[in-house]
C-alpha cells in the first residue's frame, strides 16, 4: 500500500452538500426509535414543523418528507401542475436541467431559457416573456436559486419584482436546494408561491428530507390540478401534521437531528450564518484572484456564497486535479458536472465551517495546484487569511484615506 492511500486525521469534505454533519446533529440522532403514533413524536413533530418555517422565513405550511431534494422538486410539481400546463425555466445550470428533464417526464408544455452556465436567470428576460403572455399561458416560473454545479445564485427577489412588473399571475416555484440555511432567503416578503428544499447542505443533517414551503396560491392551486398523487400529496400531510403527525411513517430519527439543526441555526442567528458564508465567500474568491484562476460566475451580484467554482486553464483536467487534492490531501472538491466536467472543480464553503476549517481547504487547494502542475501563483492563501481577519478592509481604507 502506497503512502499516499493512508490518511491520518480527519478527511476534508469540500463539496457543496452534502456537508460536514456537526456532532450535535449526530448525537442528536443518536436515539431510540419511538412510537411516530405517541404524544413523545408529536412534540418533536410540532416542533420541528414550526422550527422549519422560522428557517424558510414563512407563516405557512412547510411539508417535511422522508425524501431526496429530487423528490420535493416532484412533490412541488404534482400538487400545483397538470399535465399539459405551460411553465417557464431557466437553463442556469446543471440542476436547472435535471429539474427541467422532470417537468418534461411529468408532461408540462417548458420553455426552457437557454443560459450559459455562468450568469444566473436574468429578471428582465423573464419580465419580457410574462409580459408578451396576455393569454396567462404560463402557470409557473420554476428558477433555482443557488446553482450547485456553477456557484451563481439567482436574485428571486428580483424575478418576483419582475413578475409582479408583468402583472402575470404564474407560481413562483424556487428550488433553495443548496441555499436554504445558507443564503439570505424569505419565502413569504419575496412572494415565493412552492420553496424546494432538502437535508444535505446548509441544514447540515445527511440526505433524507424533503422540503415545500407553500403559499396559499399554491395552496388554492394543489386543488384544482389534475396530476395524480398520494405519497407527495400536501393536503393529507398538512391534515396530520396539525397533530404533530404524518400521513405515513416519517424519518423519525432525521427529525431529531433536523430539531437540533434548525436549534444551531437560531443560536448562531440567521443573519450571522449568512454573513458568516459571505465571508468564506470572499476570501476564496481572494485565493482565487491571487492564484491567478478564473471564477466561473461572471456576475458578482450573483457569487455564490456557499461554494466557488474555479475553471481550470486550457489543457489542465479538473477531475485529474481533484484525484491529486484527495490522494495527496484527503480532502473531496466538488467535480464539474455535465457540459463542464473536467473543466471546473468546485470548492464548497458552506454548513457546519469556520475560518480555520475555510484555511485548511485553501491551503490543500494550494498545495494541490503545485503537485498537479497547474499553472498559477503563489499567495492565494495569504490573500484569503487577509479577508478573514479584515487586513485587506484596512489596507484598503488606508489607501482610500491617503487618496
Amino acid at each position: 500500500m502506497s503512502n499516499a492511500s493512508v490518511h491520518t486525521g480527519r478527511h476534508f469534505l469540500q463539496i457543496p452538500g452534502p456537508t460536514n454533519v456537526p456532532d450535535r446533529v449526530l448525537r442528536a440522532m443518536d436515539m431510540p426509535t419511538i412510537d411516530h403514533r405517541g404524544p413523545e413524536f408529536a412534540q418533536l413533530g410540532l416542533e420541528v414543523i414550526e422550527g422549519s418555517k422560522k428557517v424558510f422565513k414563512t407563516k405557512n405550511p412547510v411539508i417535511i418528507y422522508p425524501s431526496s431534494g429530487t423528490g420535493a422538486w416532484e412533490a412541488a410539481i404534482v400538487n400545483t401542475l397538470s399535465p399539459g400546463d405551460k411553465v417557464l425555466m431557466v437553463e442556469t445550470g446543471h440542476f436547472a436541467t435535471l429539474w427541467r428533464a422532470m417537468a418534461d417526464k411529468l408532461k408540462l408544455d417548458v420553455e426552457f431559457v437557454p443560459g450559459d452556465w455562468r450568469h444566473g436567470a436574468s429578471p428582465e428576460d423573464i419580465e419580457a416573456r410574462l409580459s408578451k403572455d396576455k393569454a396567462h399561458s404560463f402557470k409557473a416560473v420554476m428558477v433555482v436559486h443557488n446553482e450547485t454545479s456553477t456557484g451563481v445564485t439567482s436574485r428571486i427577489h428580483e424575478i418576483r419584482k419582475a413578475i409582479d412588473a408583468a402583472k402575470h399571475p404564474a407560481l413562483l416555484m424556487v428550488d433553495t436546494i443548496s441555499s436554504l440555511g445558507s443564503i439570505d432567503y424569505e419565502h413569504d416578503k419575496w412572494g415565493v408561491d412552492v420553496t424546494v428544499s432538502c437535508s444535505q447542505k446548509g441544514l447540515m443533517l445527511p440526505p433524507g428530507l424533503g422540503f415545500n414551503a407553500v403559499s396559499d396560491k399554491a395552496l388554492e392551486a394543489s386543488k384544482k390540478n389534475s396530476s395524480l398523487r398520494s405519497y407527495w400529496d400536501w393536503h393529507e400531510i398538512i391534515a396530520a401534521n396539525k397533530g404533530g403527525s404524518w400521513s405515513y411513517t416519517p424519518a423519525t430519527n432525521m427529525l431529531y437531528g433536523l430539531k437540533e439543526a434548525i436549534a444551531m441555526l437560531m443560536e448562531e442567528g440567521l443573519d450571522n450564518v449568512f454573513a458568516r458564508h459571505k465571508r468564506y465567500s470572499a476570501a476564496t474568491r481572494a485565493a482565487v484572484e491571487t492564484w491567478g484562476l478564473e471564477n466561473l460566475c461572471l456576475d458578482p451580484r450573483e457569487y455564490s456564497p456557499i461554494l466557488t467554482a474555479v475553471v481550470m486553464p486550457e489543457g489542465h483536467d479538473a477531475d485529474q486535479f481533484r484525484k491529486v487534492t484527495l490522494d495527496n490531501f484527503d480532502m473531496s472538491l466538488g467535480a464539474g458536472l455535465s457540459k463542464i466536467k473536467g473543466k471546473v472543480f468546485r470548492i464548497g464553503h458552506l454548513g457546519h465551517f469556520n475560518d480555520l476549517m475555510l484555511m485548511g481547504t485553501l491551503a490543500g487547494v494550494e498545495m494541490a495546484l503545485d503537485l498537479a502542475k497547474v499553472p498559477h501563483r503563489a499567495g492565494g492563501v495569504m490573500s484569503a487569511m487577509s479577508v478573514l481577519t479584515g487586513r485587506d478592509a484596512k489596507a484598503s481604507q488606508a489607501k482610500t484615506a491617503v487618496a
